[in-house]
């Protein structure tokens, strides 16, 4: 039986983004941050469009937030992801005293797109974090990035959240997703 050259290409190139966005995700369960930046481009932009509630056949033109004409929870660069990178490393962030317990799953990787050195990806994911002794949030919802390679693995140039939620019910927003 003949390989499919193509096809295996594609599945090893899966294989490779898959592994990055689960290195991605330990390194911010670990708190991780400084070591979590470098996986971020210089030119990385962040965004996380607020979810509204709309009519059936509205959804397409009103479901969410456009960035640059209306609030988003987060749009930022990588710089101010730098500066609460720096925040959070000082000890001294009210939101995180104590330290949150935080997990990161991303699963139904697919490659949307592939214009090599990046590609479009497209996930699911859900954030789980306990604070002391009986806070909890669950952040869970759809996930668009734009991966560049650089070297032998990848950097997120931009990234996209799509939360399942139109009303979010943490007390604080200081986790990374």
């Amino acid at each position: 039986m003949p390989i499919d050259e193509a096809l295996l290409e594609r599945m090893l190139l899966l294989e490779s983004v898959s592994e990055f966005l689960y290195r991605e995700a330990d390194l911010l369960d670990e708190r991780r941050y400084t070591e979590w930046l470098d996986m971020l481009a210089e030119d990385y932009q962040y965004s996380v469009p607020l979810r509204m509630n709309v009519a059936y056949g509205e959804t397409d033109a009103r479901e969410e937030t456009r960035a640059g004409r209306e609030i988003l929870w987060f749009d930022e660069g990588k710089e101010t992801m730098s500066l609460r990178v720096d925040q959070l490393n000082t000890g001294l962030h009210w939101a995180e005293e104590p330290v949150s317990r935080v997990s990161h799953l991303v699963t139904n990787i697919r490659l949307d797109a592939v214009e090599l050195p990046e590609v479009s990806v497209s996930c699911r994911f859900l954030v789980y974090r306990n604070r002391v002794a009986d806070e909890t949030d669950f952040l869970v919802g759809r996930r668009k990035d734009r991966l560049r390679q650089v070297g032998d693995s990848w950097q997120v140039v931009r990234r996209e959240l799509l939360l399942d939620q139109s009303v979010l019910l943490a007390k604080n927003l200081s986790i990374f997703v």
